[in-house]
């Protein structure tokens, strides 16, 4: 039983790490940009849009196509950022050890 013992006690010090690490993932941000940064996305480690900045001069040729794209790419882009950052840092953690349902 000394070993079923010493495993749970592993696994909630693991569990209590990987809380934490969650919770400073969700704060952090990250961000991208696209159309040689004439926008500009933020987002946190829980994929939720921060901020997005347009530069003006993206008006002035009034393509809401490309605008459009443009923030499309630049949102996508930062989440993607986000998300292997968190998949990095998870696995650091883990060992390498796919933990489902993490994220």
């Amino acid at each position: 039983m000394r070993n079923m013992n010493d495993i749970l006690r592993q696994a909630q010090v693991m569990q209590r790490k990987l809380s934490k690490l969650q919770e400073e993932m969700a704060d952090r941000t990250y961000e991208a940009s696209s159309g040689g940064g004439m926008v500009k996305a933020v987002v946190t480690g829980k994929q939720e849009l921060k901020s997005l900045t347009i530069d003006p001069a993206t008006f002035e040729n009034k393509d809401v196509e490309m605008l459009q794209d443009l923030i499309l790419a630049a949102v996508n882009e930062a989440g993607r950022i986000a998300r292997e950052s968190m998949d990095r840092e998870m696995n650091n953690l883990s060992g390498g050890i796919k933990l489902p349902g993490l994220f």
